[in-house]
């Protein structure tokens, strides 16, 4: 049987340890070798070519950002970087997917933490899930390095699709999505007049920062949503990390965000069935639904209740997608009413959205 192999970057000995032992409680992963600072990484990541490196950012000698860029022009390798759960981690991690990491896991491991077993779950599926993609350097090469051009006009499914009166676009993202996101957000059209909800699966302070930064490069109103907020058209709302957003009617006419801990048993904080239930629970099918790169199937459920409700799914296709797990889900369930490569997915919002 082949073991996915596994290479551990990182200056503190306690963490090379927990990590490796975590990983290697599976028998379906190994821990290769193990580095203490990021030149020993790069050297170890071109001598002995593991599937995946865990790479910690602040580390002597050579940090983990200069490092990724090596690993990623020298020995090409899915990353997962080890963040530090501030906002400075928070940047600098954000910095790290933009250069090319797949995901991230908490530096935080500790084992009296109580959230332990989560995080070993996490890291283990994390693994296993990227070592299972595809043509994933290619992916990630064709996400951040290929401007987002359109070849060929988009064939609109069904004459319904484009004269629904939308009124609220719901995307759902994760694995893959910091990137993603500043690719396509900045293609949409600043004369949308409707909002956009957003779930990005991340920690708290990570979804501030992403926010921050979207909202330098788009046309339209980019901010982490706000528990009462009114509802404001074009403006994008990126659930804060660590609470679920749902929508609150106020009136006919007016809705306030509501940032909740509801429901405490979620897989994911913030969840994308969640959020886009309760969009939908207010705009009905006047919600146009956007499940797009992640593991898993968050936003299986959601897309279900508005296709109940005669609303339209947009699902990313395979090839454009880190991780082809959230979209496949709805593609596998036959609810998705067009599938598009990631760089057509703005141009259609535009289209069916403001008919721009």
């Amino acid at each position: 049987m082949h073991k996915i192999s596994v290479l551990v970057v990182d200056d503190s000995a306690f963490m090379r340890k927990a990590i490796s032992l975590m990983l290697e409680s599976d028998e379906k992963i190994q821990v290769i070798g193990t580095a203490r600072n990021g030149q020993e990484g790069v050297e170890l990541a071109k001598k002995l070519r593991p599937d995946i490196i865990t790479l910690d950012i602040e580390m002597p000698v050579m940090d983990g950002l200069t490092a990724l860029k090596k690993i990623m022009a020298e020995a090409p390798t899915a990353v997962l970087m080890v963040s530090s759960l501030t906002t400075e981690g928070a940047e600098a991690t954000l910095t790290a997917l933009e250069l090319g990491a797949v995901d991230f896991i908490p530096k935080e491991l500790s084992y009296v933490n109580i959230n332990i077993a989560k995080i070993k779950d996490d890291l283990i599926s994390k693994v296993k899930e990227i070592y299972r993609q595809k043509f994933l350097k290619e992916r990630i090469d064709r996400i951040s390095r290929t401007p987002l051009t359109i070849k060929t006009p988009i064939k609109i499914p069904a004459k319904e699709f484009s004269d629904n009166d939308y009124r609220a676009v719901s995307i759902g993202i994760s694995t893959g999505g910091p990137l993603t996101l500043q690719k396509i957000l900045p293609m949409l059209s600043s004369q949308i007049q409707i909002p956009i909800f957003i779930v990005q699966h991340m920690p708290p302070r990570f979804t501030k920062s992403l926010a921050d930064r979207l909202n330098a490069i788009c046309g339209l109103n980019v901010k982490e949503a706000e528990n009462g907020e009114k509802v404001q058209g074009g403006t994008i709302y990126i659930a804060p990390g660590g609470y679920h957003m749902k929508i609150k009617k106020l009136s006919i006419s007016n809705a306030a965000i509501e940032i909740t801990d509801e429901p405490a048993d979620s897989l994911h904080k913030p969840s994308v069935d969640v959020m886009m239930s309760s969009v939908v629970d207010y705009y009905g099918k006047h919600t146009l639904g956007v499940i797009m790169t992640g593991m898993g199937k968050d936003g299986l459920e959601a897309i279900r209740y508005l296709k109940s409700v005669g609303g339209f799914s947009i699902a990313q296709d395979e090839e454009t997608c880190v991780v082809y797990g959230m979209p496949k889900a709805v593609v596998d369930a036959g609810l998705a009413d067009i599938v598009l490569p990631l760089e057509k997915i703005p141009e259609i919002i535009n289209k069916v959205v403001c008919h721009a």
